[in-house]
């Protein structure tokens, strides 16, 4: 653990603010749809991760990102802070606006998103950042930012602080990236994409090639987690729930994961506290709003999984 607050997150990555219309149908090519309704959140990947981690995962954690200098961006940060995140290194930047995603849903609950990524281009760790990212037990990031911010970030850990990259949405990973990342958490989509096949186990093979440890979710199924050398992989069941809306669910999963890691936790117990929130977050609509407390994970981690 670092000389500072045992178990510390660090995000880096996005914020967005999110704009979602519901819809009978999803529009077609130049065709002009009345929205049911209209619904502004707080999103963003990063932003979402670093709320778990305060929230859920009870770790002390702090975002390192970029808004606008705009009302959205004003809201974003202020819903970090009530959270319990520390926002001091997400940046103010006048010549971009905040970062948007567009979201079209439609009765069936299919859905289209645009998103426009504003300020998160032009995310850029300084000095101050560093010295938050030096503090880090664990780094924390997603590919919702420039792949050279991240470099940057993994090149300012402490020895021995982990960095594990939510490979979302994704794209082919830098090398000098790559060769930092301590785990790879990935969905069977994002697993096919970067691995090159559609087999998972293949895929996961050409991926620990590359990375020292992969962990897959596998969605209502639950998450496996490969490493190099390791033989069987290790896997953790979910929770049976009735999912209403599962948003947030990965994004959950991987706060909590890196709040567990950074306090210490086995990979068998972090995967469960992880898994035990994402159960929690699918119950309940929205993205950051849906993130359930400390309290109400560990409670279902024990229920889920015994003590």
């Amino acid at each position: 653990m670092s000389a500072g607050a045992a178990g510390r997150v660090v995000v880096v990555g996005s914020l967005n603010a999110d704009l979602t219309l519901t819809t009978e149908r999803l529009p077609g090519a130049g065709e002009t749809l009345l929205a049911g309704s209209l619904r502004r959140t707080a999103g963003g990947k990063g932003a979402n991760q670093a709320v778990a981690a305060a929230r859920a995962g009870g770790a002390p954690t702090a975002m390192v990102g970029a808004v606008g200098a705009d009302a959205e961006g004003e809201s974003l940060v202020a819903g970090l802070v009530a959270a319990g995140v520390d926002a001091a290194a997400v940046a103010r930047l006048a010549d971009r606006p905040t970062g948007m995603a567009v979201i079209t849903v439609d009765a069936s609950g299919e859905n289209t998103i645009v998103v426009a990524a504003g300020a998160n281009e032009g995310v850029s760790l300084d000095d101050a950042a560093r010295r938050i990212v030096g503090d880090a037990d664990v780094v924390l990031a997603q590919l919702e930012v420039p792949q050279p911010v991240l470099v940057a970030a993994a090149s300012a850990r402490r020895p021995g602080a982990l960095l594990v990259l939510n490979a979302a949405p994704s794209a082919p990973l830098l090398p000098e990236l790559a060769a930092q990342v301590d785990v790879l958490v990935v969905n069977e989509h994002e697993a096919a994409d970067l691995g090159g096949t559609a087999d998972l186990d293949t895929a996961v093979a050409a991926l620990l090639d590359v990375v020292p440890a992969v962990l897959v979710t596998l969605g209502a199924t639950g998450s496996r987690l490969h490493r190099r050398g390791s033989g069987a992989p290790l896997e953790v069941t979910a929770p049976r729930v009735t999912a209403v809306d599962a948003v947030a669910a990965g994004d959950t999963y991987c706060g909590v994961l890196a709040a567990r890691l950074a306090a210490g936790a086995d990979d068998v117990t972090a995967m469960r506290a992880a898994s035990a929130a994402a159960s929690l977050a699918v119950q309940r609509a929205g993205a950051q709003e849906s993130v359930p407390t400390a309290d109400r994970t560990e409670a279902a981690a024990v229920a889920a999984y015994g003590s």
